[in-house]
Parts: structure tokens; C-alpha cells; sequence
């Protein structure tokens, strides 16, 4: 029998350089310290070209140490996408960039090219032998649900199968869940007699299990488990020991010296619990409680693979914020494959081009476009990162093969309504008419900063576990069954946000409203202004104005948001035609990434404090500030006439690997005024500058 171990290891983009170190010592070395020791285990590694960088330059070592035992015949390196990108997400162009790239680099870097491909986060489409094909790639490995799905009894799982689009020809090699869930979170023993029985039914067979190298010793309690108490070290000793019946062999090796077990035709899938992450929070809810029950069944085995979720795309549609970051990669690669046409195959164009499209590529990187108990999104530092890198390719773009001159209007994020693109040399925003005429996106173009990057809060499946989180510990978990707070009190973080978190949004309430108000969503403001279409009266390069009417409160706005050098001015005139009195309020969400540190604060106008951006309260006078100074970034917000200032820091509660945690989403600030009579005519403006 033949056991594939393929291995994979990665680190999102923008992730601290702490963290790496910390998966290094936990995780990393000593895995391959282990493995060194083993003349008898082979096992293929997948790095992606994020976390290869890096060990390159911070421990050289390692690659001498891979080197060794890529010559001796022991280790495979599968190839994948450069930037571990979601290959289906990204155009064939950029895919065949992704997966071209890291081939040339484990070839010029360790002697070989790659022969199998990983699939980032296994999401499979059927386009994609194609790609595979195309990029010189024989193998590729997803889950065992995929086949299933296809509908194949699970004892036809031990081998690999053909697959093809248009004529393009890829082995898919099934990954057991089985596999996943033992090793190595259930004893040594447990494995070796789960292999056992599959060898007894199917002589010879061959079982993959494809999974994360961070939870050999990264996850939480799992490095005592795997390696102090012994267990990647028995387990190694009972593979070693079986008697013959049970060899570890190279998934490139395996697939090369037998035939295919058939032709198969596999739908669009990932694992489940991603394509359960993938669904709305209620419908996500029921996909659980549904598996659940199918597993109970005795006839579970053959049931599963029909309990489908949703597609890994469907994030698009759960979170707008990774739809906007999404929407806005396609339009920049569309402009680089635009560009790329019109370059010659050589030459200076061709040289300053290729800098700009690699951080195109690196923008592709997944972490930050989903969320589940991996997944970035939620994780501020790594959309920040994400987004650095597209608006760095943005503008080498721009430099290249400047935008044509006027507004850019378009329905980018395809949600059927049109934006308007602004711009100018320091500056770039995106005004979103048909939600309450508000602006999704203010670029810092010096620091390819996007200062708006915050998050709304929503429900999570997860939500309803927080009641059975403590803040005790268990034992080496699997992170899917970790019910864990991280910190006392967190259910007082669940609240909901009825609008998504841009800049500029219109909030017309009655008097006598508060801060806790406005806090706890009671402020009763008018949806039609907060939350309904805008109307575009006009728009140029550098300005647009907008305008709408609400029923609810007898008003109409009129709204020109404008880009002058450094600055974004938006001047509002808000009519009341009605006999009550009304507060008015224009929301600025902006987020600076650190709530707790020391350099990065507000500047308050009465007298001059500088509390931490964790900081909530009230304030008075024409102005106040956010200062980084890591960024070396202040914005300066300026209101005439002087308003009252609530300031509320907008905390997520999130799952990750560790447990239950809150999370800084940025700030949201609400200069406001009363409407005396029936008119407010007010300037708000938004002074961006070094902070020293």
C-alpha cells in the first residue's frame, strides 16, 4: 500500500514577521528535522512562493536541508500558484503567470521543475486541466468530496483519476478526509489501523492525505502533542515498522508508475467545510446541522458527497468588501493585458511593465478575499497588504499607460449600479451612488494606502457558539472542533451594522440622540438618506455631485465630493421641508490598522489629547486628526461650521485558528450638526499629509 503525504505550507501576504518565525520554530523545522532522521518516509512539500521568499532570505538553511533530500530521492516540491492565488478567481492569463512563475523558481532555485500543481485551498473548477496542462503541470490533488460528489463509491478513492477540458489532460490524485481528521489530532495507532483495514479491502491501494504543515506543531497545543509527547516520531516509527505491507512513496512517483483507476468528470467543489464558510450565516447554519445528521447515518459514507455547500465564489456575494478588492483586481489586470498587447515582447516598456504586474500577482494572493476559521478577510494587516500590492500595480500601471483623462464611470463590482472613479496625482476614490451616495475607497497615493479598508459587522454561523466558548483549553484539537475565547465578555461585541462601512454616508435623526445611541444603532436616522440611491447630477476627473430626496424626513441633499491636491472636501446642503426638528450627521469610517498602539492616535480638538484609536467618546470644535506615525500618514478631518464629533472604534468578532477574538476594524467618526431652521449647509474635508 502506498501512503502519499503531500504537505503544504504557506503564509498570507502581509503577515507579521513575528508569526513566521514563531510557525518556523513551531512547525517548520522541526518537522523537517524529523523527516531528515527518516531514510524509510518520503513525503512531497508544497511552499508557496510568499513563504519560499522568505525562508530563502531568513533561514537559508532550510533550503540547504530540502535540497538534501530532494537529491536523495525523498522529497517532492509541487508547484502552484506563485502568490497562492484561488486559480479559478483569477483570468487565464494571470493563472498561467501564477503557476509559470513558481516553476521557474524551484527549478532555477532547487535543479527540478515541479510536476504536480497544489490547488490553493483545494477549490477545483472544471476549467482548470487547461490551465494545469497549459503550465507544463501532470498532477494536481483535491479532496476526496470532490469525487464523491462526481458520484464514486468511496472505495474508489485509492488511486488517481484522468480528467480533461477541451482536450487538455490532468491526474487527480482524491485526499482523504479520513486522513485529515487523524493525522495527527488521534493517536498513532489509530491511523496505522484506519490504513490497515483500507489495505485489507483494497490490496494495494493508494491513499492520499493532502493538508496544512502548520497543524504538525503551529496550531494551538499541537507542538507539545506532535513533537514533545512523540507522536509525529511514532508515527514515523509504525510506517516504518509495517511489515512491508505499507511503503510512503512521492505523489509524483505514484501517479508515474500506475495506471488511472478511470475518467472522471469532477464538479466545482472545495472541502466542506469551506463551501459551508462560503454560505450566508443562516444558510450556513443548516448546512452544518445537515451534516451532522448525514454523518450519523449508517449509510453516511455514500450520502456525504451529496451534501453540498456553496461555491467558494459565493464570498463575493456574502462579503462586499472582498467583492470590492475582488472587482477591483479584475479591472487592473484587464488594463495590464490591454497594455500587454500593445508592449513589444522586449524593450524599456516591456522591463518597467513586469515590476508593476508582479504586484499585480501578489494582490491575487487568497487569505484576504474569504473567511472561515482560516481566511484573512477579517484580518485588517493582510487586506492592507493585499491592497498595497494592487494599488503599487495601479499605479505602475498608470505611469505606463495613463487612464484617460474625465470620469471613470462604471459598474466595476458589477452589483448593477454605476460608481464614479475619482483621481488625481495624490489621490484616488471610488463615490458609490446607490449606496447613500457614500465613497467605498480613498487612496493615499503616495503610500499606496487605502484609508478606508474597514469591515462590516454582520452575522457569523459561528456566532451562536460564542454562549459555549470559555477561556480554558483543551488539549491538540482539530480548529474546526475548538469552541475557545480568547478573551472574557465577547458576546457584548455582537452588534450588526445595517450599511456597509464607507465614507460619507448621510445620517438624519430627531434630537436628543447620544453617543450610546449611535453606539447601539438606535439613532432611528432616516434609510432612505443612510442607505438609498444617489442620484449622479454630474461628474469629471476630480469631482462628482449627487443628489437625493427622502420621504421619511422631508429632506433632499445634495452632495459634491471633490479631490483638491491633498485633500477630499465634500460639501453638503441638506433642505428640510418638514416641521421637526432633525439632527444631521455625515459618517467618516477610516482605519489605521493598530487601536492599541503607542504611534498611532487621534489629535482631539479641545485640548490636544491623544488617545490610542481604540479610543471612544465625544468632542467638540472645527477639527481633529489621525496620526500614524509608522505609516508617517495624518488625516485631518475639518468641518465649518464646527460640529459635535462622536468617535466609535468598530470591532468584529471573528473565529480564527486560536479561538473567539475581536478585531479593530478602523473608526468611525460622525461630525454632526443640528438643522436650525430648514437649511445646513456644511464642508467637511479630509487633509491627508506626512505626520512629521
Amino acid at each position: 500500500m502506498k501512503l502519499l503525504l503531500v504537505i503544504h505550507a504557506h503564509q498570507p501576504a502581509g503577515n507579521f514577521d513575528s508569526v513566521l518565525e514563531d510557525v518556523y520554530r513551531l512547525a517548520y523545522r522541526p518537522f523537517l528535522e524529523e523527516l531528515r532522521r527518516r531514510a524509510g518516509i518520503r513525503v512531497a512539500f508544497h511552499y508557496s512562493g510568499i513563504l519560499l521568499e522568505w525562508l530563502e532570505k531568513r533561514h537559508p538553511e532550510y533550503f540547504d536541508w530540502l535540497g538534501e533530500l530532494i537529491e536523495a530521492g525523498r522529497v517532492e516540491l509541487l508547484g502552484g500558484g506563485y502568490y497562492e492565488p484561488i486559480l479559478s478567481a483569477i483570468p487565464e492569463r494571470d493563472r498561467l503567470a501564477q503557476l509559470e512563475r513558481m516553476s521557474r523558481y524551484l527549478e532555477r532555485r532547487f535543479g527540478r521543475a515541479p510536476r504536480g500543481a497544489w490547488l490553493t485551498e483545494r477549490v477545483w473548477d472544471p476549467t482548470l486541466p487547461q490551465t494545469l496542462a497549459r503550465a507544463g503541470l501532470d498532477y494536481t490533488l483535491t479532496d476526496d468530496h470532490h469525487f464523491l460528489s462526481a458520484g464514486l463509491d468511496p472505495d474508489q478513492l485509492y488511486g488517481y483519476y484522468l480528467t480533461e477540458w477541451q482536450g487538455y489532460g490532468v491526474k487527480v490524485i482524491p485526499g482523504l478526509q479520513k486522513l485529515r481528521y487523524l493525522l495527527p489530532f488521534r493517536m498513532e495507532n489509530d491511523a496505522i489501523a484506519y490504513l490497515h483495514d483500507l489495505n485489507a479491502r483494497v490490496p494495494g491501494a493508494m491513499a492520499a492525505m493532502g493538508d496544512d504543515l502548520e497543524k504538525f506543531g503551529a496550531w494551538p497545543k499541537t507542538h507539545d502533542h506532535v513533537y514533545r509527547d512523540g507522536w509525529l516520531r511514532r508515527f514515523f516509527d509504525a510506517v516504518e515498522n509495517a511489515g512491508g505491507w505499507l511503503t510512503t512513496a512521492l505523489a509524483g512517483d505514484a501517479v508515474s508508475s500506475r495506471g488511472p483507476l478511470g475518467r472522471i468528470y469532477l464538479p466545482t467543489a472545495s472541502y466542506p467545510e469551506m463551501m459551508g464558510w462560503a454560505l450566508p450565516a443562516s444558510a450556513a447554519s443548516h448546512y452544518e446541522a445537515l451534516r451532522h445528521r448525514v454523518d450519523a447515518m449508517p449509510e453516511a459514507p455514500q450520502l456525504s458527497g451529496f451534501v453540498h455547500g456553496g461555491l467558494w465564489h459565493n464570498f463575493f456575494h456574502k462579503y462586499e468588501e472582498a467583492n470590492h478588492l475582488h472587482k477591483r483586481m479584475l479591472d487592473v489586470s484587464r488594463r495590464y493585458e490591454e497594455l500587454d498587447r500593445a508592449v513589444a515582447p522586449a524593450g524599456e516598456a516591456r522591463r518597467r511593465l513586469e515590476p508593476g504586474y508582479d504586484r499585480l500577482l501578489r494582490a491575487q494572493c487568497n487569505d484576504a478575499y474569504w473567511h472561515g476559521v482560516f481566511g484573512g478577510l477579517y484580518a485588517p494587516h493582510l487586506r492592507a497588504a493585499v491592497w498595497q500590492a494592487l494599488l503599487e500595480g495601479e499605479a505602475a500601471l498608470d505611469e505606463l499607460a495613463p487612464a484617460v483623462s474625465g470620469p471613470r464611470r462604471l459598474d466595476f463590482n458589477l452589483d448593477g449600479q454605476e460608481e464614479v472613479f475619482l483621481s488625481n496625482d495624490c489621490l484616488r476614490a471610488i463615490a458609490s451612488p446607490a449606496d447613500g451616495g457614500t465613497v467605498s475607497e480613498i487612496v493615499w497615493r503616495p503610500l499606496a494606502f487605502n484609508a478606508v479598508n474597514s469591515l462590516r459587522r454582520r452575522p457569523e454561523a459561528y456566532h451562536a457558539k460564542l454562549r459555549e466558548a470559555s477561556a480554558g483549553d483543551a488539549g491538540a484539537q482539530s480548529i474546526h472542533d475548538r469552541v475557545v475565547a480568547k478573551e472574557a465578555g465577547l458576546e457584548h461585541y455582537l452588534h450588526y451594522d445595517r450599511y456597509n462601512r464607507h465614507a460619507f454616508r448621510c445620517f438624519v435623526f430627531g434630537p436628543g440622540r447620544s453617543l450610546d445611541d449611535y453606539r447601539f444603532g438606535r439613532l432611528e436616522e432616516s434609510p432612505q438618506f443612510a442607505g438609498g440611491p444617489f442620484e449622479i447630477v454630474s461628474a469629471a476627473a476630480g469631482r462628482c455631485t449627487l443628489q437625493a430626496r427622502a420621504a421619511d424626513c422631508h429632506c433632499e441633499a445634495n452632495k459634491q465630493i471633490s479631490l483638491h491636491g491633498s485633500s477630499v472636501i465634500v460639501e453638503w446642503k441638506l433642505r428640510s421641508g418638514g416641521p421637526a426638528p432633525l439632527t444631521a450627521g455625515l459618517e467618516v469610517v477610516l482605519n489605521l490598522l493598530a487601536p492599541d498602539a503607542h504611534d498611532r492616535y487621534f489629535v482631539l480638538p479641545e485640548n490636544g489629547q491623544r488617545p490610542r484609536l481604540h479610543w471612544a467618546g465625544e468632542a467638540r470644535g472645527p477639527s481633529l486628526a489621525l496620526v500614524d506615525e509608522y505609516l508617517n500618514l495624518r488625516i485631518e478631518l475639518r468641518a465649518t461650521p464646527a460640529p459635535t464629533w462622536w468617535v466609535l472604534p468598530i470591532f468584529t468578532v471573528s473565529l480564527s485558528e486560536d479561538g473567539f477574538e475581536k478585531v479593530y476594524q478602523g473608526s468611525t467618526i460622525l461630525p454632526h450638526w443640528p438643522l436650525t431652521g430648514s437649511a445646513l449647509d456644511a464642508i467637511l474635508r479630509l487633509d491627508f499629509a506626512p505626520a512629521r
